[in-house]
């Protein structure tokens, strides 16, 4: 799979060394074309995930000889390889990452110079040169992929990305609460957390910003094998383990990170799956209730998969939600265009831009506990006071034409009953009816896997079931 969202793939089938290397290549083809003649400056991390580090040195490798100067940062969170872009100036970055795929995925993620996913148009540029069918050869007359034995770059070691990045996290936290004071809420009274950062790059961060917090905490699954001991995306169905640590030590909460990092779920102190809707809800809540009255027309961004919660907690503070397309870079791109205090996808991955326009479970953790800090209440009580909806969400195969035939029939079937958004498939908001909230339902393909997503939000799950049913139906139709 190879879209705005990088290149991933199965190792040793689709994800081969060649593979990688004509990624690497084409990312590095890319910022060579804006370094103004200079060798780019890449900084690569991986994200821990067992067989890792071969899939990084053959992208290291094909980096310095595509005439770049690789700074390597070892095991790293994607937002971790982000915060080291900007801090050490760099041209780009790279991660070796799969996300929340299974064991046997891997693959690359760029950065920019920003410090955040590539634009659209850029890794649409990018995914141009990788799939030309003679990727050794120029891309145009002006263009050479890989450097002569004088212009090879150097491979060097830097091992700062986490203390950077936690250490970002705390300045932009002073904003929040005084870390000081935070500091004293949870070292006092008995709180307690249970982190699972499924043995990968986010356990170091984690570790260290609990610590540096004096935050007493309980870590699973942190010996950076890079070994799954669950399915690693951080759904209900798989952290069942995490759930039950938080009542067998009578936690406060549990925080649940991917194998990356950029996507953070929440368990309550009851031990119940607070989910991934929340992780940005209670974020933003976080940075808008510190802004005072300074939030009033701050523009907060989410994609157009994201429940409407945040639309109901930009509301108590005047602040206004951006919509925009599904992927991390459409968001990034956004954000940083309207300056957005805070945002991200429904996924758990919370973007705050004080720290790295990335997603990010370091600053998701941080702002969550600031807010029980500041607002003195337990987890569950803060979620019970939000307006609560039902998510649910189906997905089928991809067949040719599939995508713009079931969006055409979805459009006709609801055609002057909802408003609708194109930017991204389509999505329809339907108005609240009697007795009935709003809800709305977004279809379109996927950008990281060959499948067709169908999602729709209602104030229950069988109203927000029943618009699929139906979606389905529609659908099947064609």
């Amino acid at each position: 799979m190879v879209s705005v969202s990088g290149c991933r793939g199965i190792v040793g089938a689709s994800l081969t060394p060649a593979t990688v290397a004509g990624y690497a290549g084409a990312v590095a083809a890319s910022l060579r074309a804006t370094a103004g003649g200079r060798a780019p400056t890449v900084v690569l991390g991986r994200d821990g995930r067992a067989g890792g580090e071969a899939v990084k040195l053959v992208a290291a490798g094909a980096l310095a000889a595509a005439g770049c100067r690789v700074i390597d940062i070892g095991v790293a969170t994607t937002p971790s390889t982000g915060v080291m872009v900007r801090a050490l100036k760099a041209d780009g970055g790279m991660v070796v990452t799969a996300s929340h795929n299974p064991a046997e995925w891997n693959g690359l993620k760029g950065i920019t110079s920003r410090g955040c996913a590539p634009p659209p148009e850029e890794a649409r540029a990018i995914a141009e040169r990788f799939r030309s069918p003679h990727p050794s050869a120029p891309h145009s007359p002006h263009e050479r992929l890989w450097a002569p034995f004088d212009g090879v770059g150097e491979v060097l070691r830097d091992d700062t990305a986490e203390a950077r990045h936690v250490d970002a996290v705390l300045g932009a936290l002073e904003r929040i609460i005084p870390v000081s004071s935070l500091r004293q809420a949870l070292t006092a009274g008995g709180f307690r957390a249970v982190v699972d950062s499924v043995n990968c790059a986010g356990a170091a961060p984690a570790r260290r910003l609990l610590e540096t917090l004096g935050c007493p905490f309980i870590h699973l699954n942190a010996d950076g094998s890079g070994r799954f001991t669950h399915p690693p995306e951080p759904t209900e169905a798989h952290l069942t383990d995490l759930a039950s640590a938080v009542r067998l030590h009578k936690a406060d909460i549990g925080f649940a990170q991917d194998p990356d990092a950029d996507r953070l779920a929440l368990i309550d102190e009851t031990g119940r799956y607070i989910g991934e809707e929340y992780t940005l809800v209670l974020g933003v809540w976080a940075v808008l209730s510190a802004m005072g009255d300074a939030a009033r027309g701050v523009t907060v961004a989410a994609n157009l998969s994201t429940s409407r919660m945040i639309d109901d907690v930009a509301a108590r503070f005047g602040a206004s939600v951006l919509r925009t397309p599904v992927g991390e870079a459409n968001l990034a791109a956004v954000m940083l265009e309207r300056g957005s205090a805070a945002g991200g996808e429904g996924n758990g991955g919370i973007i705050w831009p004080a720290v790295v326009p990335i997603r990010d479970s370091i600053s998701g953790i941080a702002l969550t506990l600031a807010l029980m800090a500041r607002e003195r209440r337990p987890l569950s009580r803060l979620v019970a006071s939000v307006p609560s909806y039902a998510i649910e969400k189906r997905k089928m195969p991809i067949r040719d034409g599939l995508a713009e035939r079931a969006i055409a029939a979805v459009k006709r079937h609801w055609a002057g009953s909802a408003a609708m958004d194109e930017q991204d498939g389509l999505r329809l908001d339907f108005p609240a009816a009697p007795g009935r909230g709003p809800a709305w339902l977004h279809v379109r393909p996927s950008n990281t896997e060959p499948i067709f997503r169908l999602i729709a939000e209602a104030p229950t799950a069988d109203a927000a079931r029943a618009i699929l049913d139906e979606a389905d139906r529609t659908v099947a139709a064609v």
